[in-house]
């Protein structure tokens, strides 16, 4: 249940989205958002931000989404990389990257996956030693969004433990100028705003600032951007499946064929409602998941926020295959800006981490069971 303040953030967002629309311009909604305080809604009020939560932050992504607009980057920018340096960055990194986050002046991407590893934190080859005060990195990323329009990226690597030595993750910000940093677009079928790179670091030095946190920290402050990262895909899938979802009742309340409107028929209402059902149950555990987040349970969170993120990429899928199917011939149509939700739906069930893996975490972590792996 939303609180009055919640509401009162559902509205005004829904009120933007819906000026902008499916044709939108993301560079100018992003703009206008950030000038409104939406971008920043979790981030620390003494640094420009609305004080509040990923809870918050959520309920902005899915608005937009239900409007036909998402922006993609809410789930980096702010939600990771603004939530780690607002846990554990220096007082420096915070002044000088969480009010630009917050207004959108500046962006930041995320850099995790890799071509061997996927999102396996332990099998990552990105790697980072010290040379004097700087640090040098070596290492490639794949399917990093948004690294053209992004001031820095935050980059996982590991760096050696002088006890164990043991390889442990740590995070850099790296400024997307930095020499030996470059970037290669991938080519996707997926039509989005939002790019995808490769990226390779050759060499690349940073100053000793350039670590966010403490370097014995590892998992730690890792999970504190992942996450978020995980209740905001489910934001994400969830406004996308609204917004199907809202197309498809419309259209078969109007929609007559022998002089009865098809959402008279079982056969079109009932998988309707399900969908509706599905997206309200999966936006429930979005919202358990994004509330012991800003708790403080970071344990509790994890398992809420992957069954979150796991029960929205289900409903979305579902509720966009509904909803094409609801149109006919229609639901593929430019017209109706239906069928690019097809591919973009499966998104939701690959990234950032695969349905399989959040049933292996769920099958272990929840119920006890025996890893296979």
């Amino acid at each position: 249940m939303d609180t009055e303040d919640h509401t009162a953030l559902r509205q005004a967002v829904s009120a933007l989205g819906n000026r902008h629309g499916r044709a939108h311009d993301p560079a100018q909604l992003w703009s206008e958002a950030g000038k409104l305080g939406y971008l920043g809604v979790n981030l620390p009020e003494e640094y420009g931000g609305g004080g509040g939560g990923i809870s918050e932050l959520s309920i902005v992504l899915e608005e937009l989404g239900a409007a036909g607009c998402p922006l993609l980057m809410l789930v980096v920018s702010p939600a990771i990389c603004g939530t780690v340096i607002a846990r554990f960055g220096t007082g420096a990194q915070k002044q000088h990257w969480l009010p630009a986050l917050a207004d959108g002046t500046r962006l930041m991407a995320f850099g995790i996956t890799e071509p061997d590893a996927g999102s396996n934190s332990h099998r990552i080859t990105t790697t980072a030693h010290r040379d004097g005060d700087n640090w040098i990195l070596n290492g490639r990323k794949v399917f990093i969004s948004g690294v053209d329009i992004a001031d820095a990226t935050l980059i996982v690597g590991r760096t050696e433990d002088a006890r164990t030595g043991r390889l442990k993750p740590c995070l850099f910000i790296v400024p997307r100028d930095a020499p030996g940093f470059t970037r290669r677009p991938i080519d996707m079928e997926l039509n989005a705003a939002e790019k995808q790179f490769e990226l390779t670091l050759d060499d690349v030095r940073l100053p000793a600032d350039a670590l966010v946190g403490d370097e014995d920290a590892g998992l730690l402050q890792l999970f504190a951007g992942l996450n978020p990262e995980r209740i905001m895909t489910a934001a994400f899938a969830i406004g996308m499946g609204r917004h199907a979802l809202a197309k498809a009742v419309e259209y078969a309340r109007d929609r007559q064929v022998w002089d009865t409107p098809i959402g008279a028929h079982q056969a079109i209402a009932h998988p309707l409602a399900q969908a509706h059902i599905d997206l309200e149950l999966a936006r429930l555990m979005m919202q358990k998941a994004a509330r012991l987040y800003d708790a403080g349970d970071d344990m509790g969170a994890g398992e809420a926020a992957n069954m979150a993120k796991y029960a929205a990429g289900e409903a979305c899928v579902k509720a966009v295959d509904q909803a094409v199917h609801t149109l006919g011939g229609n639901g593929l149509t430019r017209e109706f800006g239906l069928a690019s939700l097809i591919t973009a739906a499966r998104v939701a069930r690959i990234a950032p981490v695969s349905r399989e893996m959040i049933l292996n975490y769920v099958s272990h972590q929840t119920l006890g069971l025996p890893k296979s792996y």
